[in-house]
C-alpha cells in the first residue's frame, strides 16, 4: 500500500489517533528540549477490565492477540513519538489470568529497547481488576535530571503533565491548546496533508516502524525469544 500510494502520488495516512493529545505533544516537545537530559528508563502501565459479557455471542473474546495488536499498537506508536528513538529489540511475555474470558492473552509484559539508549518496561491488559488508567495509560520517564509522569485521552479527565527536576518540587507543565484532538486531530491532519502535498507525520511509511515492534511483540510473544528490529525490514 505505500508503495502503491507512491507511485500513484497519493497520500497514505494511518488515524494513529491516540498521537493528537496535547500531554503527548507536551512530553515530545520536554523530550526535544533536552532540559532534563536523556532517557533511561520508561514505565508505561494501562489497565482496563473488558471482561464482563458472557463469552457466547461477544466476538471481541475471539479477537486475535487483543493486547499486543488491537490495543498495544497505539501505545508503541507513542513510544516513537515520544522518545524520538526506535526500537531495536524486545523481549514480550503475554498470558491469560485464570479469570480472562478471551480466547488469546489480554495481559502482556514487554521491555523493549530503543537505539538512543531508553530502556521501555511496557504492562498492559485488558482484564486488570485494579483501577482502570487512561487510554494512553500511565507514563514515567526517569532522565538524567529529573523524571515526568503523565497521561493522556481519559474518559472524562483532562491529559496531564508533571515535571519533576531531580532534587525540587514537581511542577505541572502548561499544555498546548489543540483545537481537533483524538480522530478529529488526525482528520484535520490527513486534511492538510492532502492540500499541501506533504507526508503527514504519521504516514503509512512512518507507521510501518510501529507495526514492525507491534509484529516484534507477538513473535517474541509466542516465541519466547529476544526480538532484534535493527536490520529489518519493517514488515516481513
Amino acid at each position: 500500500m505505500v508503495e502503491t500510494a507512491a507511485q500513484r502520488s497519493r497520500v497514505l495516512m494511518i488515524s494513529q489517533n491516540y498521537r493528537f493529545f496535547p500531554a503527548v505533544r507536551a512530553v515530545a516537545a520536554l523530550v526535544r528540549e533536552g532540559t532534563l537530559g536523556s532517557i533511561g528508563t520508561v514505565s508505561i502501565d494501562f489497565r482496563r477490565y473488558k471482561n464482563t459479557a458472557v463469552p457466547e455471542g461477544q466476538p471481541y473474546y475471539q479477537v486475535w492477540q487483543p493486547l499486543l495488536v488491537d490495543m498495544a499498537i497505539h501505545h508503541f506508536d507513542l513510544m516513537r513519538v515520544v522518545l524520538g528513538q526506535e526500537p531495536s529489540q524486545i523481549t514480550c511475555q503475554a498470558w491469560n489470568p485464570p479469570w480472562s474470558k478471551f480466547v488469546d492473552p489480554a495481559a502482556a509484559a514487554a521491555t523493549i529497547t530503543f537505539d538512543g539508549g531508553a530502556v521501555v518496561n511496557y504492562l498492559g491488559s485488558w482484564v486488570s481488576p485494579g483501577p482502570k488508567t487512561c487510554w494512553s495509560g500511565e507514563w514515567h520517564l526517569e532522565c538524567t535530571r529529573g523524571e515526568i509522569v503523565w497521561t493522556s485521552r481519559d474518559d472524562t479527565a483532562s491529559d496531564h503533565v508533571i515535571v519533576r527536576p531531580l532534587g525540587k518540587r514537581a511542577r505541572r507543565v502548561k499544555l498546548p491548546e489543540i483545537s481537533l484532538t483524538d480522530r478529529r486531530g488526525s482528520l484535520q491532519a490527513f486534511v492538510q496533508a492532502v492540500r499541501t502535498g506533504q507526508e503527514p507525520e504519521c504516514s503509512g511509511r512512518d507507521n510501518l516502524h510501529s507495526l514492525a515492534l507491534m509484529c516484534a511483540a507477538v513473535e517474541s510473544a509466542t516465541s519466547r525469544l529476544c526480538i532484534a528490529l535493527t536490520g529489518r525490514k519493517p514488515v516481513s
